[in-house]
């Protein structure tokens, strides 16, 4: 039986696009998770009343989470996709 230790997997395995998608991921789903805690922490404050949220910068807000959320879902698949393909390429070389 042979001692065969496997190849460390270095940082350069990673592609840069793997990189920007985890990175595109971390930041739409934060800043829509901080805009989602800033409309509750704002609302117990009563900011909503009077019809508070309707002007200034709480449209924006307001709506962050409505779109950053499914998008940061679909980056989220958009990685998965990739780390895959890179996975099944390098098996795939390993095998040869």
């Amino acid at each position: 039986m042979t001692n065969q230790t496997p190849e460390p997997v270095s940082r350069l395995a990673v592609s840069r696009t793997e990189r920007v998608l985890a990175y595109m991921v971390a930041s739409v789903v934060g800043l829509s998770i901080l805009a989602f805690l800033a409309v509750i922490i704002a609302t117990a404050m009563g900011v909503g009343d009077n019809d508070g949220f309707s002007r200034g910068i709480w449209p924006p807000i307001f709506i962050l989470p409505l779109y950053g959320l499914p998008v940061g879902f679909v980056l989220i698949i958009a990685l998965m996709v990739s780390v895959g393909a890179r996975r099944s390429r390098e098996a795939r070389r390993n095998r040869e």
